[in-house]
């Protein structure tokens, strides 16, 4: 796996847009409500979530990414951790997996497997124009429901990612079942706010 993107990317005027802030919620809220001591994080990014998490609880984290001009805690790839087994935790990397070719997605998994103690989060790019709905009346809970609409387009490389779920060919069912090879699925979900990113929650076997 080599490095696709310059450190650049993350900036806040390409990067920031209110559907990543949302997904940086449901990030830190999965991993606080999971109670690990320490967790690994693949793929830092703009180490929203490490800052977050140094700042604001007693979870240690480190994050690995194959970039060096992002100054990363462990240089390394997904594909190959370099990492004894059951290292942390918990193991996370959000919008990763998508950056190696399908052929090498379970070996992604395995390697998140190989060094988490117990937990694995993940979250892949689900594409497909979403229909919401939002009902809000005075004393009672906001209603939210939201669908996606199947148009099975071709994936075409776009130098970052080489597939996405709802394509042709990467289907919801296809994905699970790579999952379910490594992991039990305890939840997987789409937030309402943040409609491109499909979350994982997923605990060793």
């Amino acid at each position: 796996m080599e490095k696709q993107i310059d450190k650049t990317h993350y900036f806040f005027e390409k990067y920031c847009y209110p559907e990543r802030w949302a997904s940086y919620y449901i990030q830190i809220r999965e991993l606080v409500r999971l109670s690990p001591r320490d967790v690994l994080e693949i793929g830092g990014g703009d180490r929203f979530l490490k800052l977050y998490l140094q700042s604001n609880t007693d979870i240690k984290h480190q994050f690995m990414d194959i970039a060096e001009d992002l100054h990363p805690d462990i240089l390394g790839s997904i594909a190959s951790i370099p990492l004894p087994d059951s290292s942390y935790d918990a193991v996370c990397a959000f919008e990763v997996l998508e950056h190696l070719p399908f052929s090498e997605f379970e070996k992604g998994l395995s390697e998140m497997n190989r060094v988490s103690k117990k937990y694995v989060l993940i979250s892949l790019p689900h594409f497909g124009p979403p229909i919401k709905l939002s009902f809000k009346i005075p004393l009672l809970k906001e209603v939210r429901l939201s669908l996606k609409l199947p148009i099975p387009l071709r994936h075409e490389f776009n130098g970052q990612h080489y597939w996405e779920i709802g394509k042709y060919g990467y289907s919801s069912l296809k994905i699970r079942k790579s999952i379910e090879k490594h992991f039990l699925i305890l939840k997987d979900f789409i937030p309402f706010d943040s409609q491109y990113h499909h979350f994982y929650i997923l605990e060793k076997k």
